[in-house]
């Protein structure tokens, strides 16, 4: 299961990664926004990372307009490693070497295919470990202090 959420600037994004993934057979559960209506990033940002760092959902891809703000919200989130891709490297690349449990994308950044192609990369792209462990988890012990 994937967590998916998005404010009003990333709604048709998230809609058609939904579409895009539910037709691949991937199960994502939305946490919102529901509409174009204004509304705020932190929110639905947070209630996706939060279900990751539960463990209620494997991975989370979250939306906004440039991806910033709500990537900065979730990774507000204890555990969660959200990572912001504008292109299909920096996806791989964060799965990789980050080990990111999160994606996030700019909606009015990047387009549709664009996106597609970032998400299946992140969802598909397993974790290096090795010398790549150890960074990631002194990152998880800075999060502790």
């Amino acid at each position: 299961m994937i967590a998916i959420a998005s404010d009003h600037g990333g709604y048709a994004l998230k809609e058609h990664i939904k579409a895009y993934l539910a037709a691949k057979g991937i199960t994502c559960e939305d946490f919102g926004t529901d509409s174009t209506d204004s509304c705020d990033y932190p929110e639905f940002g947070e209630a996706a990372a939060r279900a990751v760092a539960e463990g209620r959902c494997e991975k989370g891809i979250v939306i906004c307009t440039t991806g910033i703000g709500i990537s900065i919200a979730a990774n507000k989130v204890r555990g969660i490693r959200c990572a912001l891709c504008g292109d299909v490297l920096s996806a791989e690349l964060t799965r990789r070497h980050n080990n990111a449990n999160m994606l996030a994308m700019g909606a009015g950044i990047i387009g549709h295919m664009t996106a597609e192609r970032i998400a299946d990369v992140f969802l598909s792209t397993e974790f290096e470990g090795g010398r790549h462990e150890r960074r990631v988890n002194r990152l998880m012990e800075i999060e502790a202090d």
